[in-house]
């Protein structure tokens, strides 16, 4: 385990999850997500490593026969958020998810940030207007869209529409964000964009990303978690994950002798 002061926004402890069939796919996984850092997830496909992220904001919850055991706890306030009787609805507003093709509405660039906040049940204009200029603002959107917010969300570019769903995750004020492959869809400067995006986003939030990207994830993460087969092999400082990591499985899969 990584020793530092940061404070731990967010832990699992001893998750396991069963798909519908009984698929164990994530085996006893205790980890810490570090507050205001990015943590990334990375491992060859059908690891679990998304699977691990949607636990966080109980996606998995959407489908029938899933289930969970384990925690996953919320700091400062201790909230176990698999736990029963807890709003999944409001879970996914504290933890924020953008996935791996951007997903706009097929509403306006307006409507598609106010989301959110309209499911709260928010209809003052003047606070909707202020909260969707700021969450605009928060993905890099605004001054590209702010003449045209009554414009169909899918008017705009891969990367603007993967930047507005980022401003539609942030308009909710989320503690946590979570990014599952966010620019594999995307040509190589919307991903530098997305990237510069998020090591801001950190200043504000606690982050947690799938990436496929050995690359990106050394450029942009202060901890790195390598997964395989629902298992958590090694987990720690990335520059160290990368550089001298302490599992030969780690180092084959970094070095791509491996995955």
């Amino acid at each position: 385990m990584v020793t530092v002061t940061t404070p731990i926004k967010a832990e699992s402890r001893n998750l396991n999850f069963f798909y519908n069939g009984g698929n164990h796919a994530l085996k006893g996984i205790t980890m810490p997500l570090y507050d205001k850092k990015i943590t990334a997830l990375i491992g060859p496909s059908g690891c679990g490593k998304s699977t691990y992220l949607r636990c966080f904001n109980r996606m998995h919850d959407l489908y029938p026969g899933n289930r969970y055991e384990g925690q996953i706890v919320m700091h400062p306030d201790n909230t176990n958020v698999l736990a029963d009787g807890v709003d999944a609805i409001e879970v996914r507003m504290r933890i924020s998810m953008v996935f791996q093709k951007p997903n706009p509405f097929p509403k306006s660039i307006y409507e598609n940030v106010a989301y959110g906040l309209r499911v709260r049940g928010e209809t003052n204009k003047r606070v909707l207007d202020d909260k969707v200029e700021e969450a605009l603002k928060g993905a890099a959107l605004w001054n590209e869209v702010k003449d045209r917010q009554q414009d169909l969300a899918f008017n705009l570019s891969g990367g603007q529409q993967q930047r507005l769903c980022i401003a539609r995750a942030l308009a909710t004020d989320p503690e946590i964000m979570l990014f599952d492959e966010p620019t594999s869809a995307l040509d190589p400067i919307a991903t530098a964009n997305i990237e510069e995006l998020m090591s801001e986003l950190r200043n504000k939030l606690t982050i947690l990303v799938v990436t496929h990207n050995m690359q990106q994830a050394a450029r942009i993460s202060d901890y790195t978690a390598y997964m395989y087969l629902g298992d958590l092999i090694e987990y720690g400082d990335t520059d160290k994950i990368f550089t001298n990591p302490s599992r030969k499985e780690t180092e084959d899969y970094i070095t791509g002798k491996f995955g």
